[in-house]
């Protein structure tokens, strides 16, 4: 699926768009307001904040600042369920996530969504303000840097922080086209192998996401041949229902990848904190979970919700302040986060299982008769109160 590339976001003091009058402060004269920055705008300039990223957990962080079946691989039903019918406080939305970007960043005031340089790097200056250098080579100093960077964050790595583990199993998603309308009941729909495991769930009238999940020793070499992945996709389930097959064969070549799994369990103690002095994470940059719950930018878009009310009062106050609310921030996310990282990674271990006696129990025993929805997925339950 389609992602805006652009790369940082910053918050200012040098215009007020309607969005900032969110955070003003009676003892402000100046209100924040949010940009995503060109490089070449100006020689070394210095901002309140920097955002790293400009996907689902940078735009919603620059926003906050400023039905399902299960069925057997030979086509048999295991459980079919409505979630309301389970629990009255559930339900399932399916977004695109162009869409969901699109959105977000069409809520930011105009022209602020721009394109710039990559990050190169990263570093403290002596006057305690952080200085970026883009690859293009341009320089930015900032009080305070959010990164959003996603999985392979260059500022976690820079933080201290050990890569992305892999779990395991990798994946290919893909995003089928009907103009003329797709087929399908608004469902989310599973099938489950010895294995291999895959779903799909229509997004919109004519589209319809769908994926395919299978065990690999390692991740393998990346492929970006799009006729070589769609290949390799039905390959994996050539001997499944037939209605699989022929959502692959009308999804567009650009729209299916294939990734490798990965997660970093948030140990107390051990690994490095969530912020460091006017650093802090968000999102997969902190926290990168695997699929499984459906969580990763649901998590995400909680993060930029907390930390945005945290850093509302600290941020016209001293930097202790500041400090303060990125380890009020991290207090308040690492008792949802660490769990969910955990229970994502034995859900999908149990899932992805290739014992054919352990796979006919869960088929005919659990998910059929065992499994209780409600309990499930009291996880997706999150309050959040308007900003």
């Amino acid at each position: 699926m389609a992602t805006i590339s652009s790369n940082l976001l910053y918050l200012n003091t040098r215009r007020s768009p309607p969005f900032s009058q969110q955070f003003q402060s009676s003892t402000r004269t100046k209100p924040i307001t949010v940009s995503i920055i060109k490089a070449q705008l100006a020689p070394s300039p210095k901002e309140d904040i920097v955002i790293v990223g400009a996907g689902i957990a940078g735009l919603s962080t620059a926003l906050a600042l400023h039905r399902m079946v299960i069925k057997s691989e030979d086509g048999r039903e295991l459980r079919s369920f409505r979630f309301k019918d389970e629990d009255e406080s559930q339900e399932v939305r399916a977004v695109e996530r162009r869409i969901l970007l699109e959105t977000l960043a069409n809520q930011l005031p105009p022209d602020t969504v721009q394109f710039s340089s990559k990050l190169a790097n990263i570093e403290r200056t002596e006057n305690g303000e952080i200085l970026l250098e883009l690859e293009d080579g341009a320089r930015l100093y900032s009080k305070i840097v959010i990164g959003c960077d996603g999985i392979r964050s260059p500022i976690a790595k820079w933080m201290g922080f050990s890569g992305p583990r892999y779990v395991g199993h990798c994946a290919f998603r893909g995003l089928a086209s009907y103009p003329e309308g797709q087929p399908f009941e608004p469902k989310v729909n599973y099938v489950y192998g010895r294995g291999l495991r895959a779903g799909y769930v229509p997004v919109s009238p004519t589209k319809v996401y769908w994926f395919i999940c299978f065990n690999r020793s390692s991740p393998g070499p990346k492929i970006t041949d799009a006729y070589e992945l769609k290949k390799k996709a039905k390959e994996l389930v050539r001997n499944w229902p037939s209605e699989l097959l022929n959502i692959i064969d009308v999804t567009p070549d650009d729209t299916i990848i294939r990734t490798p799994l990965v997660d970093r369990w948030l140990w107390p103690a051990v690994t490095p904190r969530a912020s460091d002095g006017g650093v802090v994470l968000v999102g997969d940059a902190w926290h990168p979970m695997t699929p499984n719950l459906g969580q990763g930018a649901c998590c995400a878009l909680e993060d930029a919700v907390v930390l945005a009310r945290k850093l509302a009062n600290a941020i016209i106050s001293e930097p202790e302040s500041i400090e303060s609310a990125f380890r009020s921030y991290e207090a308040e996310r690492w008792p949802r986060v660490f769990p969910l990282t955990i229970r994502a990674n034995l859900v999908g271990s149990a899932l992805q299982w290739e014992n054919p006696l352990v796979c006919s129990v869960r088929n005919n025993v659990v998910i059929p008769k065992l499994v209780r929805l409600g309990p499930l997925l009291e996880h997706t339950n999150f309050e959040c109160e308007p900003l």
